[in-house]
Formats: structure tokens, sequence, C-alpha cells
């Protein structure tokens, strides 16, 4: 079993750690785009034009699903990836999970990009999924740039200037860019009470699994590989990503044949 993640940047890593939790034999292909981000203020057909380059680069390696582990390209990229690469390769997207939120709070904050942040992407899923729940957009301006680049003082910073904007009894708080995942701890003691968050990473995977028809074997051998590809180039494991749990969990092995399957 093969899956392919891509992302911008390293926000990819919660969902492929949530893959290889279920699936540890599923080798892995992991595409982003250093060179090109953050897609965040690019246009819409910037936005897609990157993302295809990245989706194009990981389905060379044959993957039986790409899991488009981006809230930003699900937005503005989802119909042109699907058009280029279905039904050969599902193509599964990143939503914000407003409406598990939403079934279990009556007050809830999202905490997203300021581009996602008031878009009529994010307000027609509240409209859809939003289940009658007092709900509070936060934008969090310069959050996952700095997740993407390992700067604590400056993730401190954002989460700090976020959980500000964050009312004090709101029950759960929706996790709107994959980014945000990977500092999920930070986020939660930075919230004046506690609440529940609600990422997106184990249900992607979840659902990747089921549009290919595979069960989950937690218990199975951990014998995947990882291959990483960096703008389209072959690349490793880079540090900003081993400074995360998430990243640590892939295994440092199979950077190797990353860079033999390249060639």
């Amino acid at each position: 079993m093969k899956i392919a993640l891509m992302d911008s940047g390293i926000g990819l890593l919660a969902a492929a750690a949530a893959i290889r939790r279920l699936r540890p034999d599923a080798d892995l292909v992991l595409s982003s785009d250093p060179d090109g981000m953050p897609w965040g203020p690019r246009t819409p057909e910037d936005v897609t034009a990157h993302a295809l380059a990245c989706a194009l680069a990981a389905a060379e390696h044959r993957p039986q699903a790409l899991i488009v582990a981006c809230n930003t390209a699900t937005v503005h990229a989802l119909p042109a990836l699907r058009a280029a690469l279905e039904p050969a390769v599902p193509v599964v997207g990143t939503v914000p999970a407003i409406k598990p939120a939403a079934a279990g709070a009556r007050k809830v904050a999202i905490w997203a990009t300021p581009a996602t942040t008031g878009s009529p992407y994010q307000r027609g899923l509240i409209e859809d999924f939003g289940n009658g729940a007092e709900i509070t957009e936060v934008p969090c301006p310069g959050l996952a740039d700095a997740v993407d680049r390992a700067d604590e003082a400056a993730t401190a910073a954002a989460v700090a200037a976020a959980a500000a904007l964050t009312p004090s009894d709101v029950e759960a708080v929706v996790l709107g860019c994959t980014h945000y995942e990977l500092v999920a701890d930070r986020i939660r003691a930075a919230l004046a009470a506690p609440a529940l968050l609600y990422g997106s990473a184990d249900a992607v995977a979840a659902q990747t699994l089921r549009r290919i028809g595979a069960e989950p074997r937690p218990d199975a051998a951990p014998t995947g590989s990882l291959a990483v590809i960096l703008s389209g180039r072959a690349g490793a494991v880079t540090p900003e990503a081993l400074a995360y749990a998430e990243g640590r969990s892939l295994g440092a092995a199979a950077v190797a044949p990353a860079a033999a399957e390249a060639r």
C-alpha cells in the first residue's frame, strides 16, 4: 500500500502520522512546496498551479491515493486535482472539523488563516454544519508560517494572539489549518478555559483507507517506507519536521529509499 500526501509545507505531518498509526506497513510519499510557500497569500489560480505541481510529483510514485493535507489547497484546487488524477488515484481533501465540534458543543471557535477566516468557503461550512452553535471565527496571522519554520518564539506569540481573540467560555476549538494540529498542546494550554480541540487528520486518514478499500491494521509490521519530495525534487525529512512528534514518528530510516525511488 502506498499513500501520498501533499501540502505547501509540513502541515501534512499530522495526517501522515495518522496514516502511519492506522497502517504501519503503508509506504508514504510526502510532497511539499518549500520554494513556493506560503500558499495562503497566493491567488486561487496560483494555489491551484502549485498544488497541481505537488500532486503530479507525488503521482510519479504511483500511490493508491492522494491526501490534500492543506485546507487552502482543498478550497481552491480540489476540483483541478481530481480532474487530473481521478479515477486512477482517489483524491481526499481536508475540511475543518466544524460538524463534529458543533455536534458536541454550543460555543465553538474556529482558528484559521486570515485568508480562510470570514471566507465564503468557511461561512458556507458554518451554515451547513454549525448546528446552531455560537461560532467565533479567529484569524491566526503568522501561525502556520511559524509552525512550518519550527520557530518557537513566533509560534508562542501567534498562539497567544489567537487565544486572546477566543471567547473565554468556548467549549470547542476547530483547528482550521493542518499546521495547527502540530502545536495542539500549546494551543490547548493557551486557552482561558479547558476546551476540546478538533483536528482533521484522523478523519482524513480513515476516509483515505475507506476510499481504497483498506482496513486499519495498527498491529501490522512497521515496514512502511517514506519518500520525501520538496518542490518536485527528491529530498529528506527536514530538521523543522523532526521538531515535531508527528515528524519523528514517521521515522528517518526510509529517507534514503526516497532518493533512490526518485532516481
